[in-house]
This record gives C-alpha cells, sequence and structure tokens, in this order.
C-alpha cells in the first residue's frame, strides 16, 4: 500500500511538470494529439476521423457519373494483392481502364462514396490549384516570387524564394518534416489551431531550387499564395475551378485549424475513391475534361516529369515533379499522389489504367525510395487489367 502511494505521489507530480511544460512552451496541440491517438488505442492519426476537425465543405455540382467497364468486377485479384490490401487494413481499392471502372471493392468504414482522408494527396491537389491559377493568369507562372504574395518573403535571401520551388519541394526552408515528434511540423500543423503562424515561423536557410527535400510546410505556404491570387480559400477555389467542373459526385472537405480558419494544404482534403480517381484522369487526359481545359496542357507535362534537382544524398532526383511523385516500372513511367497511410492516386498512361487505393497503413519497406506497396498495387491494377484482356490466364 505504501509503494501504490508512493507511485501515485510521484505519478501526479509528474502529470503536473508536464502539463506545465505543454502550457509554458505553448504545446497544446498536445492534448487534441493523445486524445485521438493514444486514448483512442492509436500511435497516430486514422483517415475516418475528419469529423474531429472543423472544415470548408469543397461543393459539388452535377455528377458526371462513372462509366462502368463491361467487364465490371469479373476478373478477380490474386492472392498476393488480396493478402497485402487486407494486412494493410483497406478501405478501397479501384481500378480504371479507358474512362470505365473495371473493378472495385470496399471494406470497413471505407464504403464505396464514404469521406476519408487524402493525407498528402492534398499536396498534389494543391499544386492542381496552383496550375489552374496559372491558366487563368491569377499567378503568372511557377518562377513568380513567393514575395509578390506573401510580403514576409521580400526580404533578403527570402526573396528568391519562387511557387516552383514550394510546388517541387526545394524550398531551402527548415521545416522538421519529422512524422514522430510530437513537436515537430506535422503533429503542430495537423493537431494545432493556428498553422498560419505556424507555418510563418520557419526560415529560408538553404539556397532554393537545388535540393529536392519533401516538407510539408512547403505546400501550406502555397495555399497561402492561392488565397492571396484569387481571393479566396482554396476550399471555394477548388469547388469552383475544380471539383465542380470534373463532375465529382460528393462534396468534399477540407479540414481546418479551427473554426473558420485555415485550410491544412498539406494534407486532409477528405473525399471518396471514385472522386479521388478523377484527379489522376484529369492529368490522364493532359488538364482536360470532356472538352474544357481546366489545367493548362504544358502545366501539366512539366508536373510529372521529375524536377532538376539532388536529393539529399547528392542524387539525381528521379521521382518528384510539381508535387507528384513518380517511377519508372516495367517500361513504363508512372506518376502518382500518395498519402501517410497508404492513399494513392496512380496513372499509368501506357495502359490508360488509373488505380486509386485508401487505407489505414502503408509498407514500411522501400522499393527504389517508394512504398513497397504501391508496387503490389501497380501490379493487381495490371493483373485484373491482364485477365479481362486474356481471361483464362
Amino acid at each position: 500500500m505504501k509503494f501504490l502511494k508512493g507511485f501515485f505521489k510521484w505519478f501526479l507530480i509528474v502529470l503536473i511538470v508536464l502539463n506545465v511544460l505543454i502550457l509554458a512552451t505553448g504545446n497544446t496541440h498536445i492534448y487534441k494529439g493523445l486524445q485521438h491517438t493514444y486514448l483512442k488505442g492509436r500511435t497516430g492519426p486514422s483517415p475516418t476521423e475528419y469529423t474531429i476537425f472543423a472544415h470548408h465543405e469543397i461543393k459539388a455540382g452535377k455528377e458526371l457519373p462513372w462509366a462502368l467497364s463491361k467487364n465490371y468486377n469479373k476478373a478477380e485479384l490474386s492472392a498476393i494483392a488480396r493478402k497485402e490490401l487486407e494486412e494493410f487494413k483497406s478501405l478501397a481499392f479501384l481500378v480504371i481502364k479507358n474512362d470505365s471502372i473495371l473493378y472495385e471493392e470496399y471494406w470497413d468504414e471505407g464504403a464505396k462514396g464514404s469521406i476519408t482522408n487524402s493525407f498528402s494527396m492534398a499536396k498534389t491537389f494543391v499544386s492542381v490549384l496552383v496550375g489552374i491559377a496559372i491558366g487563368e493568369g491569377k499567378i503568372k507562372n511557377v518562377d513568380q516570387a513567393v514575395a509578390d504574395f506573401i510580403p514576409e518573403y521580400k526580404v533578403g535571401k527570402n526573396a528568391k524564394l519562387t511557387v516552383k520551388h514550394l510546388l517541387t519541394m526545394s524550398s531551402g526552408i527548415d521545416f522538421d518534416e519529422d512524422y514522430v515528434s510530437p513537436f515537430a511540423y506535422p503533429a503542430k500543423a495537423y493537431y494545432g489551431t493556428d498553422i498560419r503562424t505556424l507555418t510563418m515561423k520557419y526560415k529560408l536557410e538553404e539556397t532554393p531550387g537545388k535540393v529536392f527535400k519533401y516538407l510539408s510546410g512547403n505546400t501550406e505556404l502555397l495555399a497561402f499564395v492561392l488565397e492571396k491570387a484569387t481571393g479566396k480559400s482554396i476550399s471555394e477555389y477548388a469547388s469552383e475551378k475544380l471539383w465542380m467542373p470534373i463532375g465529382a459526385s460528393k462534396s468534399a472537405f477540407w479540414s481546418l485549424d479551427h473554426e473558420n480558419g485555415v485550410e491544412k494544404a498539406y494534407c486532409c482534403f477528405n473525399s471518396n475513391a471514385r472522386d479521388f480517381a478523377r484527379i489522376g484522369a484529369l492529368y490522364m487526359h493532359g488538364g482536360n475534361w470532356n472538352g474544357q481545359q481546366i489545367v493548362p496542357e504544358e502545366y501539366v507535362k512539366n508536373s510529372i516529369i521529375p524536377a532538376n534537382l539532388v536529393d539529399e544524398e547528392n542524387k539525381p532526383n528521379n521521382r518528384y515533379g510539381y508535387s507528384w511523385w513518380m517511377l519508372d516500372y516495367k517500361g513504363m513511367h508512372i506518376y502518382y499522389a500518395r498519402g501517410i497511410l497508404g492513399q494513392y492516386v496512380v496513372a499509368i498512361p501506357d495502359k490508360n489504367i488509373l488505380m486509386v487505393r485508401l487505407g489505414h497503413k502503408r509498407s514500411k519497406e522501400k522499393m527504389n525510395d517508394h512504398p513497397k506497396d504501391v508496387y503490389t498495387y501497380i501490379d493487381a491494377a495490371l493483373d485484373l487489367n491482364e485477365k479481362t484482356i486474356h481471361p483464362n490466364l
């Protein structure tokens, strides 16, 4: 009994000290983080928790429904693909061939049309919006100075920062991209309540346009550029210029840092598999949707080729463009959007195939600097396609 009393006494003291430190350092985001992770039996965020945040609606207009292939859901997933999809707690797997749905399957709360988080696929969506703004002349071109939109960047070497540097993750800003530390930018941005002040605290430390370094804060700065350039929130702009024109089936929701606040642009665009696929289809068609040029074709082309940079090991960048990931696989150039829990929109132009996978986990293993599971899902999409062409396979 004496031991227990001593234990609880010291436990209470430690708890009080920790709370004092959290409050004194302004890290109150930790409370929300703990509430929605460890206290719910998780170590990180969930793709289905968008309702815990305030959000802006990205309104949909008239739906332009996907056609169903004549071979819709006739082929079966390979045992390897199914094992991995289930092991990583998938919510949705969707394959589109020639603009028609070839295969789709949903698990648990990922049922067709359900709303889940894009996580960092949102970075790609912000890039799409930048392209639209360039097409409208609201941003001159990718080489326009960030300082033209954000006055704080007019001073000193900050003036060298351009829109392109943010798109290609080569800003040289000292954002601390750490997914473990509760004190790093991703945790503060996700659970915090003032993302604008947080983002503007970081400084440009290295020459921009040289080194590829993936940093979420770059995309948040792009959102501030878009706000200033368009005079609208990025949710309003996305609804009017993207979501309605591509015929999304449902309104999407962009999580905010607080009620009526700022979008967490680097993540947290919440929608469903079929509508996420439309972003890939738009780029597969060179930025054109049913005859309407939504994103300039030249911008699209430049988005899906590697930016002329080196990585942190001084090796040529071969995997990132204007906020699109890319890989060369089986003789094909493939580009894709991705999120931290294995959210993928993958375009395989050589086969006119799109693949979407949503879920709770992704592989921790890497293959050529890409999550290993993305290759499994690409193989699954290619396999399903071959099985419909050659049904005896």
